[in-house]
């Protein structure tokens, strides 16, 4: 197991009914002049934004609503301009990952002079800054960004999309599972693949006997595996909602992954999908991952981790560690299926391989694919995942 520092300060207000009670505490404890932040009309239908509006009465409220799925800097830009003009001591984000992304980075913005795309750029930028405190209220279960300091912000004009961290991690994050019960039953699907990749990529990993990690990663993919299926069958199943909104958490809040070696592999590759086609993140992600898995078999290096991934994580029992592996991906593909979404490239829209050269290139180098992923890879190695993906001939 590899060294590791760790410490996340988020407070976390689990369960139902807290908004009402605690929200206008928390959110005054920092001050009064506050950025709401949010997406489309559903936060308005579903009656959080009056009750959002209700707790804060009295306060100074400044709305950036609109923030879209693979959020994108030119929200960011508006953002910036609202901290700055209207004095703001506090972000209150209402959403999902890419609410909360956005509003992350537009806490940065507030301190910096030039264009928050360069924040995006080079996130050493964004550690030398102060950071506005950030209060989230969840309403989708997928991305963990209601307790890390990541996010991930679009450029449609340069076809790019990229990671970003930053000095704070969100001050509040209020996880109420009752609110995710209206969520449409493709963003819940997407967000459980979400979930399920971010176990994925820290799981298949090049560090040693790293033990504590493996075992909790197996059990919160057990967890989605079977409480996803659930929460699509029965929207307001409150365990169902209750289960993936913690895994969410639990899976990205920096616990799993740590004394863990290796960067990610399908999540720089499925950026690039995003943002050449803006399709969705978690479909994106679910068309690569069992092509990527196939991918990874070819190394028999990596045999004795697929058979504890289908022992522990499948129940799958065959003693053969090629023949077990080749099963778990079968697995896990069926699984992802069952989820309802699309599951080849050209059925999101990607007829032709006319972006693919780039794509690659780029997915290798801002991911350090060819030095550091799990299995090495190279820009053509890139190219045959994604045109694996484009058919499911080879699953």
């Amino acid at each position: 197991m590899e060294n590791f520092s760790f410490k996340n300060p988020t407070d976390i207000r689990f369960g139902k009914d807290r908004i009402d009670s605690e929200l206008r505490d928390v959110i005054t404890s920092f001050g009064g002049n506050v950025l709401l932040v949010y997406g489309g009309q559903s936060v308005k239908r579903s009656g959080l934004y009056d009750r959002v509006l209700k707790a804060l009465d009295g306060l100074n409220i400044t709305e950036l609503p609109g923030i879209e799925p693979n959020p994108k800097i030119d929200s960011v830009r508006k953002g910036q301009q609202l901290v700055k003009d209207n004095n703001i001591d506090v972000i209150l984000a209402v959403g999902g990952g890419s609410v909360i992304d956005a509003s992350k980075v537009i806490g940065s913005a507030r301190y910096y002079e030039g264009d928050p795309w360069d924040l995006v750029l080079d996130s050493g930028k964004r550690m030398a800054l102060k950071q506005l405190p950030l209060v989230d209220i969840l309403t989708l279960s997928a991305t963990g960004s209601e307790m890390n300091r990541g996010s991930v912000i679009s450029n449609p004009e340069t076809h790019q999309k990229f990671g970003t961290g930053g000095p704070n991690t969100p001050a509040v994050s209020f996880l109420d599972p009752s609110l995710t019960f209206t969520v449409p039953t493709r963003q819940t699907a997407a967000g459980s693949m979400d979930i399920m990749s971010h176990l994925i990529e820290q799981y298949f990993d090049r560090s040693i006997n790293n033990d504590v990690s493996k075992g909790l990663i197996e059990g919160l993919m057990r967890s989605v595996i079977k409480w996803a299926p659930v929460a699509i069958k029965e929207p307001d199943n409150y365990d169902a909602r209750a289960n993936l909104m913690w895994n969410a958490t639990m899976a990205l809040n920096g616990i799993v992954g740590l004394g863990d070696v290796n960067n990610w592999t399908v999540h720089p590759m499925e950026h690039e999908l995003s943002a050449y086609y803006d399709i969705t993140h978690g479909v994106g992600l679910g068309i690569l991952t069992p092509r990527w898995l196939k991918a990874v078999q070819k190394d028999s290096s990596t045999h004795e981790l697929l058979a504890r991934f289908a022992k522990n994580v499948w129940g799958i029992t065959v003693s053969d560690e090629n023949e077990a592996g080749s099963e778990a991906i079968k697995q896990t593909y069926d699984w992802i299926s069952s989820l309802g979404f699309e599951m080849t490239l050209p059925e999101v829209g990607i007829k032709d391989e006319t972006n693919f050269d780039a794509m690659a290139e780029s997915a290798v180098t801002t991911g350090d694919l060819s030095r550091n992923g799990y299995i090495k890879l190279t820009p053509d190695d890139v190219k045959a995942i994604y045109r694996d993906s484009m058919t499911t001939e080879n699953l």
